[in-house]
């Protein structure tokens, strides 16, 4: 009788099957909110941002600077940060993580164009079941 490759076989077979086995250690933290688009139009009277309420997280703004002066949006609130300068006539992109709360947009110091209010509630839900997400 021929025991000893089978049950070597039988070995060989019940190790790789230990070493397969994953361990919890590392939990799937859930993916966070896809970021959303918001456009903001500059002219030389007002800053315009649509939407106007979102939620918390990524925001990728499309800015369109329709005034004579240049462009430097600011967004002021529980974070704050600043865009590039965009030229009169020119678009440009600003991304921006946003917090819960109330914000203040601005066209920047050379320009004259009233200031934008932003209302970003709690945050979106997670991409994590969404797919042909990056």
């Amino acid at each position: 009788m021929r025991r000893g490759p089978v049950l070597a076989s039988v070995a060989a077979l019940a190790a790789s099957g230990a070493a397969g086995c994953g361990s919890d250690d590392h939990p799937n933290e859930p993916r966070p909110p896809a970021p959303i688009e918001v456009t903001a139009k500059v002219d030389d009277e007002k800053v315009d941002v649509q939407p106007s309420k979102f939620g918390a997280g990524l925001v990728v703004m499309t800015i369109s600077n329709q005034s004579g002066d240049p462009v430097e949006l600011a967004v002021d609130g529980p974070t704050g940060g600043t865009g590039p300068t965009i030229a009169p006539g020119q678009p440009g992109n600003f991304k921006f993580d946003f917090e819960e709360g109330e914000y203040v947009v601005s066209a920047g110091e050379e320009s004259r164009a009233r200031e934008a209010q932003l209302e970003v509630g709690p945050e979106r839900a997670s991409s994590q079941n969404d797919l042909l997400l990056p």
